[in-house]
């Protein structure tokens, strides 16, 4: 056995390479078993039946088989990608058996075939060999059949020779890290020679079986999932969680929970609605009672904004600064804090620097600009075009805006093209401005609010070179001038 010794040392020494299935979780495997040597792939008969001459007896173990009742078998090996690994292997064995063609020696079977005893040579090999697994491809866990090839260097009693190698392999995985490993190698010499008892470089079947241990995974976390594949490595967690934690069970990682110790709902990050307000109850100020959210999940029972518990009136509506009680009654319709009797404009809300009345904004300011360039006048006069619907409409909607700023000075501008002399286009242009006026005091607008200017061709807003822009420069224009308070 110390040759077996020194072939297990060498071989691990070696530390790469071998034929049995691994993966990228569990990188290295090794091998130890047993293996068998026959000499029946060596015998020469003719080269019309080759197959049949050299394989018709693989399972004829008792006849051709070399065994030692011993571990004769190691290989370690390593994956590479997929399904492909590659490896070394060792093996020892003893010769007493060894098959060849006889036809005339009395022990001879029908095939010509003759068992004899070279001399109890000892074999050893060393092998390197590719394999590829076909297990992930049919989908199995635990059934791993293979095909490997590669080549080796044995030694003969005093004979050593070179072999190239295929052959078939087959794993049943116990577990997910330890199988049984079979395998069928031939090995083929292309110096082989057959001479009775002095077999030099012959081809030969090694048969191996062994348990194969996979190792290699880190599982830093000990939950079973591999570092690789683990997206929380340090902390122990669950597979379908990618090796993540879920303290409280609730289906969400502790990595993404609120509330890792509670379980709770995924629409609240993982944190409790106890009494189902839809505010977690890590925000909600009464848990254990529903309430709205404007009172951070109190209830407010008389809908004024101010939660029951700080409510001195929780079944009357009152304002926050009375502490939720109702307060006496003043009129502000409009809801501005000035009372309607102060207010001038007690429908529309405003500041009290402005008696109640809104300021004008520019938001408004643009929006009579707008109105104004859609009122028409007949050509050449300041009648305004009542034929154009858009005319009253403009002037309508001037009226309604203006009836909300009653402290409002506007001023409405009129303007002409450059066709004409520039004393008749000022003249049409006031005119035309004047109608306007006129027309907004006759729809109720304050006169006291209102004034007119002409401006004539002076204040072009287009080139008159063109229609178009002689169009956009025939226009009127309402400006605001300030507050007349």
């Amino acid at each position: 056995m110390k040759h077996l010794n020194k072939l297990l040392v060498a071989v691990l020494m070696a530390a790469g390479l071998s034929t049995q299935a691994q993966d990228s979780n569990n990188p290295w495997a090794i091998t130890i078993g047993v293996n068998a040597i026959d000499s029946r792939p060596s015998v020469k008969q003719d080269h019309v039946n080759w197959f049949p001459q050299h394989f018709s007896q693989p399972v004829a173990v008792k006849d051709n088989w070399n065994i030692l009742p011993s571990v004769s078998y190691i290989s370690v090996s390593r994956h590479i990608n997929g399904g492909f690994s590659f490896g070394l292997s060792g093996s020892v064995n003893k010769i007493d058996k060894f098959v060849s063609f006889d036809p005339t020696n009395a022990a001879a079977d029908s095939r010509g075939m003759v068992v004899v005893n070279p001399g109890d040579l000892m074999y050893y090999g060393i092998d390197g060999t590719v394999k590829y697994s076909f297990m992930e491809m049919i989908g199995t866990k635990w059934f791993d059949p293979s095909l490997q090839a590669g080549g080796g260097y044995t030694f003969l009693g005093k004979d050593s020779f070179g072999t190239v190698n295929v052959g078939l392999g087959l794993t049943f995985w116990f577990t997910e890290n330890v199988g049984l490993a079979l395998s069928s190698t031939y090995k083929k010499s292309f110096g082989d020679r057959n001479d009775g008892l002095n077999p030099e470089s012959p081809s030969l079947a090694q048969h191996t079986a062994g348990i194969v241990f996979k190792f290699g995974g880190k599982d830093t976390d000990g939950d079973g999932i591999y570092d690789k594949d683990d997206a929380c490595p340090e902390v122990a967690g669950l597979k379908q969680f990618n090796g993540c934690p879920d303290t409280d069970g609730d289906g969400i990682v502790d990595g993404s929970d609120a509330c890792p110790d509670v379980a709770g709902l995924a629409a609240f990050n993982g944190c409790p609605d106890t009494d189902g307000d839809g505010i977690a109850d890590k925000d909600d100020s009464c848990p254990d009672v529903a309430g709205p959210a404007s009172t951070k999940g109190c209830p407010d029972t008389d809908g004024d904004g101010l939660a029951d518990k700080d409510d001195k009136c929780p079944k009357e509506v009152g304002p926050r600064d009375n502490k939720g009680c109702p307060v006496p009654v003043v009129l502000d319709a409009d809801k501005d804090g000035v009372p309607d009797g102060e207010d001038a404009c007690p429908l529309v809300a405003g500041p009290a620097s402005n008696k109640g009345c809104p300021e004008v904004t520019e938001e408004v300011v643009k929006q009579l600009k707008v109105e104004a360039r859609s009122i028409f006048f007949l050509s050449g006069k300041s009648t305004l075009d009542t034929a154009k619907p858009a005319t009253a409409t403009s002037l309508d909607a001037i009226k309604e805006i203006m009836k909300n700023y009653p402290f409002a000075k506007f001023e409405v501008n009129g303007h002409t093209d450059n066709v004409g002399k520039p004393e008749l286009n000022k003249k049409l242009s006031l005119a035309r401005a004047k109608a306007v006026v006129d027309a907004l005091v006759a729809r109720g607008v304050n006169a006291d609010n209102l004034t007119a200017q002409g401006f004539g061709d002076t204040k072009p807003v287009a080139s008159n070179k063109t229609p178009k822009g002689k169009a956009e420069n025939r226009r009127t224009e309402i400006i605001y001038v300030g507050s007349g308070k």
